[in-house]
């Protein structure tokens, strides 16, 4: 697929996706990574731009160069945004917001503080993503680790097996105080994706890298 037919391809997605406006969503490829560019009204639309291009099938990365300019009517005060934060964070069954610092600036939040696992501190981030006057997060938690680098690789390798969705023959697994490396090849951003998910839904693991290449 050429630069030009994948441009055409991720704006036919982000035009589809209703919960964004594309009007003011420009896209520019080169050599298979995206670049999105404009302005949108809510930080939920450019994390929404950013899903939608990246879930179009020869996309390599993703740029996201899109403005938050919040409309007077989705405007608010550092101080209501951070109560917004504590709320959502105290209602989600997902999260020990006791574990969480909170702090907004111009309407920019930043998490901080230590959890044990991964999709703990990705549902802090989604349960603040979507709230109005927010222009943006920095998800500084930290995880800790909690079990031996040999028991974290193999219950990883055993995961990519398991998943339809990821041929496990193509990803190499490496471990070493809680940090994942993942390496190989795959065919789209969707697979690459899941095999990092399921990286992170190790105990133990404090980060991951992926070096996997996409190769449609």
């Amino acid at each position: 697929m050429t630069d030009r037919q994948l441009q055409e391809h991720v704006q036919n997605a982000l035009d589809w996706e209703p919960s964004i406006d594309a009007a003011d969503i420009g896209v520019s490829v080169d050599k298979g990574v995206v670049t999105l560019r404009g302005d949108v009204k809510t930080y939920a639309e450019r994390a929404a731009a950013e899903r939608a291009a990246l879930a179009v099938y020869a996309v390599k990365a993703v740029a996201n160069d899109i403005n938050v300019r919040l409309g007077n009517e989705a405007k608010r005060s550092d101080s209501e945004i951070a109560q917004a934060v504590l709320s959502a964070l105290r209602w989600s069954s997902l999260i020990p917001d006791e574990k969480i610092a909170v702090s907004v600036s111009n309407g920019w939040v930043t998490l901080s503080g230590s959890l044990d696992w991964d999709y703990q501190r990705s549902s802090a981030a989604r349960a603040v993503r979507d709230l109005s006057g927010v222009v943006g997060v920095s998800n500084l938690i930290s995880l800790e680790p909690h079990v031996s680098a040999s028991d974290v690789k193999t219950k990883i390798e055993a995961a990519l097996k398991r998943s339809a969705e990821v041929d496990a023959r193509r990803i190499n697994v490496s471990a070493s105080d809680g940090k994942v490396v993942l390496s190989g090849n795959v065919h789209s951003w969707f697979e690459r994706n899941q095999a990092r998910q399921a990286a992170w839904a190790a105990p133990g693991v404090t980060d991951v890298e992926d070096r996997i290449s996409i190769v449609p």
